[in-house]
């Protein structure tokens, strides 16, 4: 009996782990020209850029990091002596060509709301010069472009350089989970690129005056730090909180916005220890035990999470963020039942909590419970059509209640939302695959390996596909590539056996048998 590598199970959203890890593919498998936009703090472009280099040595990375405002950015390629040699290139700091933008328009007289709207009443100079130069960049240029934009810098592309952006082989997000729950926190500090620049300037004029007071410069230290946390500059933010603590050791709330910009900058422990101060001195202060929470999670520390959620929702039981939260730790840690309840909690405060639908719904189905998980992906999509997650999980709970070509069709509305969502080719494969459609499912197999190459149990399905066709030798060597990715793949051993014979290869399937016995000794089919 041929052994089948079972289909993936249900996925939570995204880890940044996992992010990193289809940026890394795409970068990878892209040869010559090709597009790719990263939504990321300048804090987090460095570090991706570093691990990509390390991960990728085979390849010629470099950056261009800008700190001016550019309006020709092909010239500026062009120019490189060395642009033949180069496979990948970082854009970085492009944000300055667009605050020179705003700056000018307001100069001459247009409003806020003409500025920031993101319509074609004006277009920066940079991004009117990549929509006239796309079919030049595809042509001159064997590049690799990788974008590194902040959030409003990848509003313009999205909005004012359509035709570039259309281009993108992929769209990937660097946000924390820290990140994500404070922006709205920090929203009404969050002020324009020129409104910035100014008060920044006011602020450190008014410090320099030799008149103020230790409290005033506290203040003023505090006003700044919170300014520049809600501009992604966080290691200067925190050098302002460290000044302002120095005056006001028992300001909590300067202890907590400290705790958010450590925690952003991956240095969680010392994030954690910043929301303690401000638990210790506000003991009702319900977001620095949320905050703590995710910091706990990002570590692993899912128990200890638990009890700063536990917490948070004490304080404030309306808190849906830290219920939801809590429900993730407790379906890591495999309560299943509890983590359930935990986002019951979070859909009775805000029911259209697409995401908490999603996560309920994988409980459900680890529970067994599989028709009461396609009800709780159906809400989640009724929130959010495109939410391919969503879709991917009610296919594999369709394919584990036997309803085959359902599960293809939900499998086919993830991929039209995300075409390169491997998991998703490859359950649509198998349960091709189950339904005879031996053809089809190949050619799924093949779109999984397209994007992951190291899918050891794609090939391994893709063998058994071809074995059922007859082609005997191709089903060897889709074996033989899971071997080599995996060696101690025992399936594949035993799969490459019952293969051979139908070759006269008799004595090279004893010898694949005994490896999968060796392997598994328990496995009585070889």
């Amino acid at each position: 009996m041929v052994n089948f590598t079972d289909a993936d199970e249900d996925l939570p959203p995204a880890s940044p782990e996992e992010q990193y890890q289809d940026l890394l593919r795409a970068v990878r498998r892209l040869r010559g020209f090709g597009l790719l936009f990263v939504r990321c703090s300048p804090a987090e472009a460095e570090k991706l850029v570093k691990q990509v280099k390390q991960d990728l040595p085979q390849k010629t990375i470099d950056v261009l990091r800008f700190e001016e405002p550019i309006d020709n950015l092909y010239g500026i390629v062009q120019d490189r002596r060395d642009r033949e040699h180069i496979n990948v290139l970082f854009i970085q700091g492009l944000e300055y060509s667009f605050y020179k933008y705003e700056e000018t328009k307001l100069q001459q007289g247009w409003d806020n709301k003409a500025i920031y709207s993101y319509s074609w009443k004006g277009v920066p100079h940079i991004l009117n010069h990549l929509n006239q130069h796309r079919e030049r960049f595809r042509e001159d240029f064997k590049i690799c472009f990788v974008f590194l934009l902040r959030s409003f810098s990848l509003n313009y592309f999205i909005h004012r350089a359509p035709d570039f952006f259309d281009w993108r082989s992929g769209l990937f997000d660097f946000p924390s989970k820290s990140e994500e729950c404070q922006q709205e926190d920090f929203q009404n500090q969050s002020l324009n690129p020129e409104e910035r620049s100014k008060k920044i300037i006011a602020i450190e004029k008014r410090l320099e005056a030799q008149h103020q007071t230790p409290e005033e410069q506290a203040d003023l230290l505090v006003e700044l730090g919170i300014i520049l946390l809600a501009a992604q500059e966080y290691e200067d933010a925190i050098a302002n909180f460290d000044q302002a603590l120095e005056f006001k050791p028992d300001d909590y709330q300067v202890w907590y916005s400290r705790g958010v910009a450590l925690s952003i900058l991956g240095r969680l422990e010392a994030g954690i220890d910043s929301f303690d101060q401000a638990f210790k001195i506000k003991p009702d202060y319900h977001e620095a035990c949320y905050n703590r929470g995710l910091a706990l999670s990002d570590l692993g520390k899912n128990e200890a999470a638990i009890t700063s959620y536990d917490q948070a929702v004490k304080i404030k039981p309306d808190h849906h963020q830290a219920w939801y939260n809590r429900g993730n730790a407790l379906q890591k840690l495999g309560q299943n039942k509890a983590a359930i309840k935990s986002y019951d909690k979070a859909l009775k405060i805000k029911p259209h909590y697409h995401l908490a639908w999603n996560n309920r719904g994988i409980d459900l189905s680890d529970l067994g419970r599989k028709k009461a998980a396609i009800k709780s992906f159906d809400k989640a999509l009724k929130i959010k059509p495109d939410y391919h997650l969503a879709w991917y999980n009610r296919g594999v709970n369709l394919q584990k209640l036997g309803q085959n070509e359902a599960a293809i069709k939900s499998y086919d509305k993830a991929l039209k939302i995300k075409p390169d969502f491997y998991p998703a080719w490859y359950n649509r494969g198998f349960t091709l695959l189950a339904l005879g459609r031996n053809e089809a499912a190949i050619k799924s197999y093949d779109k999984a390996l397209k994007i992951k190459p190291d899918f050891y149990q794609a090939w391994n399905n893709r063998g058994i596909a071809l074995w059922k066709l007859g082609q005997n030798e191709a089903a060897i060597k889709s074996y033989d590539k899971a071997l080599k990715i995996k060696p101690d793949f025992y399936q594949a051993w035993n799969n490459r056996g019952i293969a051979l014979p139908k070759l006269g290869r008799k004595e090279a399937a004893i010898e694949s048998y005994d490896q999968a016995v060796k392997l598994k000794p328990d496995h009585h089919q070889a």
